[in-house]
């Protein structure tokens, strides 16, 4: 239960609040008790400096009579009610001799020339075991210092503060702690649950099964990152189907020719084919269905090179014109037998450094292609032209045409527009133009045929 994402997302970020939050209160606290100790500071600065100026104006007053010096007729405890702290005098007799003045006088060990100044520090007064943070501020006589006035405030007051604080933070935290506890809940079954339905998606995927629903409203990378899983299973699906296709198609393919071929060699061996002539005939079948198989292996073993980027072009001077004329003299024959109207249109006699046998290659697959698609009676045109320093050879034919959202996957191995064949010609073109510097546009009207543009530096 703990290995799972569903669990151990909410722990962590929760863990990270946590722990942001511990963090951020001991630094609270620890500026807080440095704000409060300077306030109380400042506090007691003003309460020492005030009480021991209302002092040393009253024994200025008495300043005549050194002996009897009228105490003030404010108390000491009058005072400390007020404030809430302690006053106690610091010096080397009472500034109002024979006077009751309530303040509790420190022994102490005075340096009197720094009694002129205000002091901060820390003292426990006598009959006390607690720490008291206190300022002394002097009481002066005709301007010099005679004693000093402390007022003094307990250090738990401070911490009493800092503890009420806490007290504030801890259940400041906690509510906080409940609502992230909330939302780390619904985050995580937000961005949990698109992760599950992608891992089943994913194990269907690797049983085969291809056919599989992927999250529609994921969030950020996530919907990326199903739309992208819902592309390579149908991928993934349509390459298993081109495999079935391919094998289907290329057992017909070989099936075909090698029956041919069995059954004119059987003939020949058992003596049912007498007649020179007709052993002449079979013998030319017998060759051109070798041929054929010959060129389907050829096929394959052209686009293997071709995907695992083994494939080497050569460069030597290709007479285009020539090599049109070539290619076209190879489809003359069938186009005769099919009354198809064949027609070649050489508008330029260009020369070009290429890899002429492959040249030769693609247009010859795009030949085949077009007289698989055209129908008998039809027409077929070849092609060559010259243009803005690029060689283009068109293949237009009459077929049925190509629905747009069918010319993708035209050039895909194993499929096939027209129902036959194995569906490499057109692959294995396209492949080759690129790997000669080129490219095949495509042009097509559904209804009226198409038109295969090999486009080549001049």
């Amino acid at each position: 239960m703990l290995g799972s994402l569903r669990v151990r997302l909410p722990l962590v970020f929760l863990a990270g609040i946590v722990l942001a939050g511990v963090i951020t209160t001991l630094v609270a606290i620890r500026l807080f008790q440095e704000f409060s100790q300077d306030q109380e500071l400042a506090k007691l600065n003003r309460e020492a400096n005030g009480i021991a100026q209302l002092y040393s104006e009253a024994v200025n007053a008495s300043y005549g009579n050194k002996h009897d010096r009228s105490a003030p007729k404010f108390a000491a405890a009058t005072l400390e009610h007020a404030t809430g702290d302690k006053i106690y005098f610091i010096g080397p007799r009472n500034p109002f001799p024979g006077q009751v003045t309530g303040l509790t006088q420190l022994r102490a060990k005075i340096d009197w020339h720094i009694l002129g100044k205000s002091l901060t520090f820390e003292m426990t007064p006598p009959g006390t075991h607690q720490k008291y943070l206190a300022v002394a501020n002097p009481v002066s006589s005709a301007g010099t210092p005679i004693g000093a006035i402390v007022v003094a405030t307990k250090k738990t007051d401070v911490r009493h503060q800092v503890i009420q604080l806490i007290l504030r933070l801890a259940l400041a935290g906690l509510l906080g702690l409940l609502i992230a506890a909330l939302l780390a809940w619904y985050l995580s079954r937000r961005i949990v649950r698109p992760v599950l339905q992608l891992s089943d998606a994913v194990d269907k995927v690797s049983t085969g099964d291809y056919d599989v629903e992927v999250p529609q409203n994921a969030p950020g990378e996530l919907g990326h990152l199903s739309q992208r899983v819902g592309q390579m299973a149908q991928r993934l699906g349509e390459v298993e189907q081109m495999e079935r296709n391919f094998l289907m198609s290329v057992s017909h393919e070989l099936r075909t020719p090698l029956t041919a071929i069995r059954g004119h060699v059987s003939a020949l061996l058992e003596g049912v084919v007498d007649d020179p002539e007709q052993q002449r005939l079979s013998l030319e079948t017998v060759g051109s269905e070798a041929q054929r198989l010959e060129r389907l292996v050829g096929d394959i073993l052209d686009l293997a090179k071709l995907d695992t980027h083994r494939f080497t072009i050569t460069k030597e001077e290709v007479d285009m014109a020539q090599l049109i004329d070539q290619a076209y003299e190879r489809y003359r024959e069938e186009a005769h037998k099919r009354s198809i109207d064949y027609r070649r249109e050489v508008a330029a006699s260009p020369v070009i450094v290429s890899d002429g046998d492959r040249v030769l290659q693609v247009v010859g697959n795009l030949l085949s292609n077009a007289f698989h698609a055209t129908p008998d009676g039809g027409r077929i045109s070849l092609g060559l032209a010259q243009e803005n320093g690029t060689v283009h050879v068109a293949v237009q034919d009459t077929g049925p045409g190509i629905p747009a959202e069918a010319r993708e996957r035209l050039f895909r191995p194993f499929v096939s527009n027209t129902g036959g064949g194995t569906g490499l010609g057109l692959a294995i073109a396209k492949e080759l133009s690129v790997a000669l510097g080129g490219r095949i546009d495509l042009e097509s009207e559904v209804g009226k045929g198409s038109t295969f543009e090999l486009v080549l530096p001049a």
